[in-house]
């Protein structure tokens, strides 16, 4: 059994509005007697963050912080750019 939560960045774009950068899920997948394993991952199935907790409510605490901590960063380095652009 799988579910999965997706999230989606968009950066600001200059002359165009706002493009879509990228798409990210949340996958927690069930181990049997060994809890939970969850991943980040990209549209084309490329894992950013994976890791295995005891119970489901770890799991899902645990991927969605790491897909939190990588879209702001992304956003961070996309401001950085921005700023020394200028």
């Amino acid at each position: 059994m799988e579910e999965a939560g997706a999230a989606v960045w968009r950066a600001p774009g200059r002359e165009q509005g706002t493009k879509l950068v990228g798409m990210f899920e949340v996958i927690l997948t069930r181990r049997k007697r060994f809890g939970w394993r969850w991943q980040v991952c990209d549209q084309s199935g490329k894992i950013f963050a994976d890791g295995f907790e005891r119970t489901r409510p770890a799991a899902k605490y645990h991927g969605e912080r790491a897909l939190f901590f990588l879209l702001s960063q992304a956003y961070l380095h996309n401001r950085f750019t921005a700023s020394s652009e200028d």
